[in-house]
């Protein structure tokens, strides 16, 4: 493992048993569900690291998501926990923009970053930037933001007094999701297709004096 791959792991870890053990003092069943969720993909991370190669960007994003998601049910402030905090009032209708939704946009700008690592890795050079590989790329983060959900569905199940919410939460989770989706391949757009696109250009070096 490289040298930031292990600082990762090892700030992961950190985040795990800090909030894991705050979890458990206050009987916060619902969050230790969600410790034991980060803790199964990070494995998974880690045991792919030698077949996909993850960029540094998504390792780190995913890291920094982990961190908000722990913070978002393990902050306290005076209105409660962070995840309920109203960070800019846009809209008098529809509770937005909070805290749990800054979460969401951040979290599948990172998840559309391991879809493109995963597809990138699949095809190799043949990956070329196009309208059906951003919407394939977009739409596969947003598939992660849909089981998101349909873990978040099960937690209500096994935890009756869970903070999930309702409709409302669920749609506008769903929406925070696709934004970060769109971001999330505008990043690949620019930052990583240009590079394959030189990559594959062919050196014809003098041949064109």
């Amino acid at each position: 493992m490289a040298r930031l791959h292990i600082t990762l792991l090892i700030v992961l870890v950190l985040l795990i048993l800090g909030f894991g053990l705050s979890f458990l003092t206050r009987g916060n069943t619902e969050f230790l569900i969600y410790v034991g969720v980060i803790s199964f993909f990070t494995a998974i991370i880690a045991l792919s690291l030698q077949k996909v190669s993850y960029t540094t960007a998504t390792l780190i994003s995913l890291t920094i998501w982990a961190a908000m998601h722990l913070a978002g049910g393990g902050v306290f402030i005076a209105e409660g926990r962070l995840y309920d905090v109203m960070l800019i009032p846009l809209s008098e209708k529809v509770p937005v923009f909070r805290y749990d939704q800054l979460v969401h946009v951040w979290g599948f700008f990172a998840s559309t970053l391991v879809m493109y690592c995963l597809i990138a890795s699949a095809m190799g050079e043949r990956i070329r930037s196009s309208v059906s590989l951003s919407i394939v790329v977009v739409m596969a983060g947003l598939g992660v933001g849909a089981f998101n959900e349909i873990v978040e569905f099960v937690l209500t199940l096994i935890v009756p007094s869970t903070g999930v919410g309702g409709y409302m939460n669920t749609a506008l989770d769903l929406c925070a999701d696709l934004v970060g989706a769109v971001f999330g391949w505008t990043y690949i757009r620019v930052r990583y297709l240009p590079e394959r696109a030189m990559a594959t250009v062919p050196d014809t070096g003098s041949d064109n004096h």
